[in-house]
């Protein structure tokens, strides 16, 4: 097997004898979607690879409000031929199922067969993923480029599908261009130095799992936090403690998952998750035979900007006590501790959905889409400035039960389902009775 390192070395000797070819050419300085047509149009191998590059170069150069424009031309010069597609269509409705293929490639957009051919430069695809990440940014600004988001997203979830991707322990023995890189991309509970990350890697009832692309070499595309504990917890302060007692990990019984970070932004809706959390299971079932229960200790981000926009509708699920909690608890940050926070919480997790099905929660679709269970709601569990500032302190426990992750996700997908520990149903009937 050629190694990552070897290959790109490869392209870039490939890529530079065919920028040779081009000198003097037409693509030579040219606008980046002069070079994009030359790119799709072109036949010969090392010039694509050059040009491919060029197109990237001209790319760097741009502002927000160029790469916007860059981004509309690409949606509409390359854009499904309307000619090939006919013919396909007419080709299929002679022949029959026989041309049904031709017709499939006859219907993508050539934006597709763009973003083939610059993954073929050398550092391709790390350029296309931060080229996503811009992309991103624009269609928010413009409704409109949504469907080229969709090419790039189609083609980067074929390749950094599950069987790309190395699962890879970090500890401290990792290299330090990886673990600066931890400290960056953390996202739920901020690693403040090397002395905080020490804690979170080194210790030994402390694991931090990562996944990786050969693409992207030391560049972790999501990592977990895990913490080794003897019971199921309920605050996030006693785990990023900094002085505490490690405990032996051969008496753990309970892994807990306290941290998901995702740390490409051009790979958002590209899902890693679900496979990182059961591959971990895995590791740790073979190295710790004590374990027997996995669980997140998980935020709540959604449930406080929903519970004040209840409040405002008269229509919505929230009982009058509810709405008078929501009003207090705008002015009393003290009350974060309040009993009644039980059931506003449990009733936000299992009734309030999402436009397009499903939990409104972000966090909680995540679990339970992947088949865990909502076991416990514990109250000042985050008491930072972001776990009050989104959810008054609140956190969840997901239970990830071996034997029910596939049942679990399945009656989610299939109904909405959302399965959750008796005490937490309780909750929400005790709510609506008050």
């Amino acid at each position: 097997m050629i190694s990552g390192g070897i290959l790109n070395d490869l392209l870039t000797r490939i890529a530079e004898a065919g920028r040779s070819l081009t000198l003097g050419s037409q693509a030579q300085g040219g606008d980046a979607l002069a070079l994009c047509e030359r790119l799709v149009s072109g036949k010969g191998e090392a010039t694509g690879l050059a040009i491919a590059q060029q197109v990237f170069d001209a790319y760097a150069k741009l502002d927000a409000q160029e790469q916007l424009v860059f981004f509309r031309q690409l949606k509409d010069s390359f854009d499904v031929d309307a000619e090939s597609l006919d013919r396909a269509m007419a080709a299929w409705r002679k022949q029959g199922p026989t041309s049904a293929r031709a017709l499939h490639f006859a219907s993508e957009p050539r934006s597709q067969e763009l973003i083939r051919r610059l993954n073929r430069a050398p550092g391709g695809t790390r350029a296309l993923v931060d080229m996503r990440a811009d992309l991103l940014g624009a269609s928010r600004e413009d409704a409109d480029l949504k469907p080229l988001d969709t090419d790039f997203q189609h083609l980067l979830a074929s390749w950094f599908n599950r069987g790309f991707l190395e699962l890879r322990h970090i500890d401290w023995s990792t290299s330090a261009e990886v673990l600066e890189k931890i400290i960056a991309y953390e996202a739920v509970h901020e690693i403040t130095g090397w002395d905080d990350l020490r804690r979170r890697v080194a210790a030994p009832d402390r694991r931090l799992y990562g996944f990786f692309h050969p693409a992207l070499t030391d560049d972790p595309l999501i990592f977990v936090e895990v913490a080794l504990t003897a019971e199921i917890p309920d605050a996030i302060a006693p785990i990023l403690a900094e002085e505490r007692v490690p405990l032996d990990p051969a008496k753990a019984t309970t892994a807990a998952f306290y941290s998901i970070s995702n740390c490409q932004k051009g790979l958002r809706n590209i899902s890693f998750g679900n496979f990182l959390i059961k591959q971990v299971v895995e590791e740790l079932r073979r190295e710790f035979e004590s374990l027997t229960t996995y669980v997140t200790l998980s935020p709540v981000p959604g449930l406080r900007q929903w519970a004040e926009q209840e409040t405002r509708n008269a229509e919505g699920l929230l009982s009058g006590e509810q709405h008078s909690l929501v009003e207090r608890l705008e002015s009393y940050e003290e009350a974060t501790a309040s009993e009644e926070m039980l059931g506003l919480a449990a009733l936000y997790l299992l009734e309030a959905k999402a436009p397009r099905g499903g939990a409104k929660d972000p966090v909680a679709r995540f679990h339970l889409g992947n088949g865990a269970r909502l076991q416990r709601i514990n109250l000042a569990a985050d008491l930072s400035p972001r776990g009050r500032a989104n959810a008054w302190g609140v956190m969840v426990n997901y239970l990830y039960d071996l034997k029910d992750i596939e049942k679990n996700h399945e009656a989610y997908a299939n109904d909405g389902s959302i399965a959750c520990a008796p005490a937490v149903q309780r909750l929400v009937k005790s709510s609506k009775r008050g």
